[in-house]
């Protein structure tokens, strides 16, 4: 078999010899094609000496017909099969397919023009300008783009060649640049400014490459060469160096803590301060720059630095929140807060965004220690299932940090009020006279330093939280302003019936509607499907429970309220009492409207009243 493979080789070779001699190339292509086949049937044989001569002669016939045809690029296709055995032959191994011998030898005049400004001691070659070569092999292929196309693609249809004349180029001149930016990169590695700018002018290369010029993604570019592991190292302690340089910057500049659209309000929504709204974009840009790299576990390692990066700043909010508590009305307390509420809503929206998913996905599976370490397996789980996301923690703490500053800033805002109504906790609501002796009933006059500081605060809550934060204060406010009022005012008094008037006045026409300002009107759904707009009094009243419940119970009819006492009295406050006929206690202040207060807290409120039979 071997003899047979020499002797027929050994013919063709000389086949090649006179069709050459003739001037019959076509011939000579076919000979030679043959004697390709014929390499590949020996490549397994052990017979070397055999096989060395056997590629050698190829590469021989192959050199001289490819020197012929240079000028008649369809004949050259002819050639590719025996172009791609030498290459591998060459190599002793399979490797990444040559390029199109007719773009090879195109490509010959770019590479020495590349390599001669390009190279050496040329000021055209300087490890600062590093888009200057990568522009100059974007204008290549920008300008070639319509000579391939147009001429040489419709030659490599007929030849039955399944390339593309465009992607061939950008292979062999990405090679030129591979080997540029490889060697560039290893010298500059202690150079932190040059480096930057190298990897950045990838990036925007690799951006162009992909977008501009359509190269398929399964054509390597220039990313996989920042995968290096000295490389990718130095990256990363670079985006951490710089970021942190800028978040110095930004804290300590002058208007760190306003926001640069104070004077627009359709676009001050969120009221980020602009320290919290630089320190995202940093986090976005970081992001672009790493969300094209072609390998998950080096995205993960950035999405670290991230993470990490979001922690830092956090402990810096809350060193410098911890500055400014003892002034937690202010300005910077108030931006602070909401720095902390935007990068929260930003953390939020980027757990549903389906770059960090599939991130968090390609962490299950490939059990990246960095983002899972700590994590049991049922954080593991939530996190496979998304329930979780890769966030979950930062955010957790970031919410923290707003519950305990809403809760300093409401203490804060409490005192202040507990101040102003001391008048009105002790009024003499045992002695007002009843509703008859008034023309008209208006504002207690001691409520109204009360009113006045809850009025100030929410305004000023309103104009410096952003609308989200204000709910939770207002309505937090409202839930404290109703403990407050329910234990300092009325629990600690006795009311007449004038009194119990008053108060309800003071509640219903004054507190009440200075929250009601801020509530936009609920849509709640009827039993037929359709909706209606209820009042906004009547929504705010749900924070202020315990008052109203009071006050119902504080203005019923003498008559009403004996009967009630009675009732509650006969029950022994028994809630399981009444599951026959009689009705529970439970249920009659229900048909009242009194819902969140006890039985028995009922019985302390009809104490309190001052028009009982004998008194």
């Amino acid at each position: 078999m071997v003899s047979l493979v020499f002797l027929s080789f050994v013919f063709f070779s000389s086949s090649v010899q006179q069709c050459l001699m003739t001037n019959s190339v076509w011939e000579a292509i076919c000979a030679v094609d043959k004697m390709a086949a014929m390499v590949v049937c020996l490549r397994e044989s052990k017979c070397s000496h055999l096989k060395n001569f056997l590629q050698q002669t190829l590469q021989f016939w192959h050199k001289i017909l490819k020197d012929r045809l240079t000028s008649d690029f369809e004949a050259l296709m002819a050639l590719q099969n025996s172009d791609d055995i030498i290459s591998q032959c060459s190599s002793g191994r399979k490797q990444e397919a040559p390029l199109c011998l007719p773009l090879q030898i195109m490509l010959l005049p770019l590479s020495k023009r590349f390599k001669y400004h390009f190279y050496g001691n040329r000021q055209t070659n300087n490890p600062s300008k590093p888009e200057w070569y990568l522009t100059q092999v974007l204008v290549w292929i920008s300008h070639s783009s319509g000579f391939l196309e147009e001429k040489i693609q419709p030659i490599l249809d007929r030849a039955g060649a399944n390339v593309s004349a465009k992607v061939e180029l950008c292979r062999g001149l990405l090679a030129l640049l591979q080997h540029k930016v490889r060697s560039d990169a290893s010298r500059l590695l202690y150079d932190d400014a040059l480096l930057c700018h190298l990897v950045e002018e990838v990036l925007h290369f690799e951006k162009e490459l992909r977008g501009q010029h359509s190269l398929p993604a399964a054509v390597p570019g220039l990313l996989h060469l920042l995968l290096e592991e000295s490389l990718l190292q130095k990256w990363l302690s670079m985006e951490k160096k710089m970021a942190l340089e800028k978040v110095d910057s930004m804290l300590s500049s002058e208007g760190a803590w306003a926001s640069q659209y104070r004077d627009i309000s359709d676009m001050d929504e969120l009221k980020a301060p602009d320290c919290a709204e630089t320190f995202m974009t940093l986090l976005q840009v970081i992001t672009d720059r790493y969300r094209a790299l072609p390998c998950a576990s080096a995205q993960l390692k950035f999405l670290e630095l991230q993470r990490e990066l979001v922690d830092d700043f956090r402990i810096r909010l809350t060193q410098v929140m911890k500055e400014e508590s003892r002034n937690p009305l202010g300005a910077r307390y108030c931006a602070i807060l909401n720095a902390v509420n935007y990068i929260s809503t930003i953390l939020s929206d980027w757990e549903d965004n389906v770059f960090f998913l599939q991130l968090q996905q390609a962490a299950v599976s490939l059990g990246e220690e960095s983002v899972m370490r700590g994590l049991g397996q049922m954080e593991l789980g939530r996190l496979a299932s998304l329930e979780s996301s890769l966030f979950q923690g930062l955010l957790g703490l970031l919410e923290r940090l707003r519950v305990d500053m809403t809760g300093r800033l409401l203490d804060a805002i409490m005192r202040e009020v507990s101040d102003k109504a001391q008048p009105y906790c002790h009024d003499r609501w045992l002695s007002l006279p009843s509703q008859q002796d008034h023309t008209v009933m208006s504002l207690s006059t001691s409520a109204c330093p009360m009113m006045l500081c809850v009025r100030d605060r929410l305004l000023q809550l309103h104009q410096t939280l952003t609308l989200p934060l204000f709910q939770l204060s207002w309505t937090g406010l409202a839930e404290r302003l109703d403990g407050f009022i329910y234990q300092e005012v009325i629990l600690a008094n006795h009311f007449s019936e004038g009194g119990a008037a008053q108060l309800q006045l003071d509640m219903s026409r004054n507190l009440f509607p200075l929250f009601g300002h801020y509530c936009k009107r609920p849509r709640t759904s009827s039993n037929s499907g359709s909706y209606f707009s209820t009042s906004p009094i009547n929504y705010i009243i749900h924070y202020f429970s315990f008052v109203k419940e009071a006050c119902v119970v504080l203005c019923l009819s003498l008559g009403s309220a004996l009967l009630l006492r009675d009732v509650l009295r006969d029950s022994g406050l028994d809630q399981t009492h009444g599951l026959g006929a009689e009705p529970s206690p439970q249920a009659t202040l229900n048909e009242l409207g009194v819902y969140c207060l006890s039985p028995r807290d009922v019985l302390i409120l009809l104490n309190l009243r001052a028009s009982w039979p004998g008194q």
